[in-house]
């Protein structure tokens, strides 16, 4: 028993260690095209739909949104109006500072502390921790969140939440920016 013990412990610490080796970064999207541009994409009216998924797939809940968007210099401001599948209405505005060469940095009244991110290519990183309320309690939750920019118009997006290392579902969203802003 001592021995299939040991065995088990070697081959976990060998999955994780390939799994601290496989983490994705935007520099590795930093030669794909179109390059996004923050300031740019996100400027003007941006519509999206969305859907989050529990960890078996089963989708839990469906949601439109819509973002007006505008800048002043390196300063962000990301106004969303969600609607649920169920009616249920939600309102975050982010606030969005670059602060470096293809990094930001990010504000909500939902968000604990500071969100992060990073651009490279056509892809932005965003990790955050968001006060998520589910059945009258308020639960804090990992975001690791891409998009990827396709064209001048359409982004997808696709978030993993977490909670002490485990997996806790999906959220994917579909943005497309309307003509003229």
């Amino acid at each position: 028993m001592n021995q299939w013990l040991r065995r088990a412990s070697l081959f976990a610490a060998a999955l994780l260690l390939a799994a601290c080796g496989t983490t994705m970064r935007p520099s590795d999207y930093a030669a794909e095209q179109p390059k996004l541009d923050l300031k740019t994409y996100f400027n003007g009216t941006v519509d999206a739909w969305g859907m989050f998924q529990d960890r078996s797939g089963k989708v839990i809940k469906r949601f439109t949104v819509v973002m007006r968007c505008r800048w002043d210099g390196d300063t962000g401001v990301l106004d969303e109006d969600f609607t649920y599948s169920d009616g249920t209405k939600q309102k975050r505005v982010w606030t969005l500072k670059k602060v470096g060469e293809n990094r930001y940095v990010g504000t909500a009244d939902d968000v604990v502390g500071e969100a992060s991110g990073e651009t490279g290519g056509n892809a932005f990183n965003w990790k955050y921790v968001l006060s998520l309320p589910v059945d009258g309690k308020v639960y804090q939750v990992n975001f690791d969140d891409w998009m990827y920019l396709m064209d001048d118009e359409v982004m997808l997006n696709r978030a993993v939440m977490s909670k002490f290392g485990f997996r806790l579902g999906e959220v994917t969203l579909f943005f497309r920016k309307r003509a003229g802003g």
